[in-house]
């Protein structure tokens, strides 16, 4: 598997996932305080870049997406692999 059919398996399976199951993954695999970060980071950021408001709530949850990913990336594929730039 890419990493680019790793992201949109991923993509898939969080558009399918109820609440209580994005969270359950959320608990076993990132630290509460990347959380934090995430939330302060996404609002600090949206805010600096005039981000309208609706926009902006959303910005962690693009930011955790993608430190998932990263974390799945890091468990699952080989170093290496093709789209590893």
């Amino acid at each position: 598997m890419t990493r680019a059919e790793l992201a949109w398996e991923l993509a898939d399976l969080f558009t399918d996932l109820k609440v209580d199951q994005i969270n359950e993954v959320l608990a076993k695999n990132v630290p509460y305080e990347t959380l934090e970060f995430f939330n302060e980071y996404g609002e600090d950021f949206g805010a600096s870049e005039g981000i309208d408001d609706p926009t902006r709530k959303r910005l962690p949850n693009l930011l955790l997406l993608g430190y998932i990913l990263r974390v799945l990336e890091e468990r699952l594929l080989p170093d290496g692999e093709p789209g590893d730039h």
